[in-house]
């Protein structure tokens, strides 16, 4: 594990998940401690050329040398969550997700800043405005995350589509009402009329090029959004620019995403705005 600042209390955190070289994650968290006077020191680590890895005993071995927690991205999410248990607050229980592991000593708190980053960017962005007809491709962690968020934001309906139909499935049904799942061979279709769409898939990350969506695009979407930020201008978020729609980054809420991850290990608000804007220098370069 590295020290990347200097002097002052230390964070000892890390994040787990699968193709991380382009991550700026830990980069993130360094300027924040360094902008309040404490130190970081992180681990990547990365399931892939890992034969075996074990997630579980992973996070075992953290809490046993004492780090401060962990956060975790694709595809151990809804693991972490489970791992959590019962100690997972309810709400977040419902989703299903969590990215955000902190161990205490009477046990481990889980934290999900998809969710609430996505929140936090979205108002940012739209203020507020409601979500309209949405449809979301992907049924994983982070789409679990974010249909929810985008139910609390008041969409009129989430179309959710996966290459596991079941995993669509089981996420509409945790939403409600307002969502939906569908094959993909209806996409198409289902696509005419949408206010926004959603890529809660790896598609468009260096490490897997192309889209989720068809192109051209079938529709005009009055906004979009790409959780994907390594790099922030995807296929998907040229195509939807180019139609003319409000796009929300997946480095928007990566910021958020850091700022409140921030928060949960160190227990500080970040201060003012002066020292958060360091977070905008990280924004990958493509």
């Amino acid at each position: 594990m590295k020290d990347m600042a200097g002097q002052g209390d230390i964070i000892r955190c890390g994040l787990i998940g699968e193709n991380l070289g382009r991550s700026r994650f830990a980069d993130g968290l360094d300027h924040l401690c360094r902008a309040h006077g404490l130190t970081l020191a992180f681990e990547l680590i990365d399931s892939i050329g890992r034969p075996g890895f074990d997630f579980e005993a992973t996070l075992e071995e953290c809490r046993a040398q004492g780090w401060t927690g962990v956060s975790v991205t694709h595809p151990y999410k809804p693991q972490a969550a489970s791992w959590i248990g019962a100690s997972l607050d309810p709400a977040l229980a419902r989703i299903g997700s969590s990215n955000l592991v902190i161990f205490e000593p009477d046990g481990v708190r889980g934290g999900n800043t998809d969710y609430s980053g996505f929140l936090s960017a979205w108002r940012q962005k739209m203020g507020d405005a409601k979500p309209g007809r949405v449809a979301m491709a992907g049924a994983g962690g982070v789409a679990r995350s974010l249909a929810h968020a985008l139910a609390n934001l008041g969409a009129e309906e989430i179309v959710i589509w996966d290459r596991n139909q079941d995993l669509a499935r089981d996420l509409a049904e945790a939403v409600g009402p307002v969502a939906r799942a569908v094959p993909m061979g209806d996409l198409p279709k289902v696509l005419e009329g949408m206010d926004g769409l959603v890529n809660a898939t790896p598609l468009g990350m260096h490490a897997y090029p192309g889209s989720a969506f068809p192109t051209p695009l079938p529709c005009k979407p009055g906004w979009v959004f790409d959780a994907v930020y390594t790099p922030v201008e995807t296929e998907f978020v040229k195509a939807c620019r180019n139609a003319g729609a409000e796009v929300i980054t997946g480095f928007d809420l990566f910021r958020h995403m850091v700022q409140r991850s921030f928060q949960a290990y160190s227990g500080i608000a970040p201060e003012a705005q002066k020292k958060l804007a360091g977070l905008e220098d990280l924004k990958p370069k493509e």
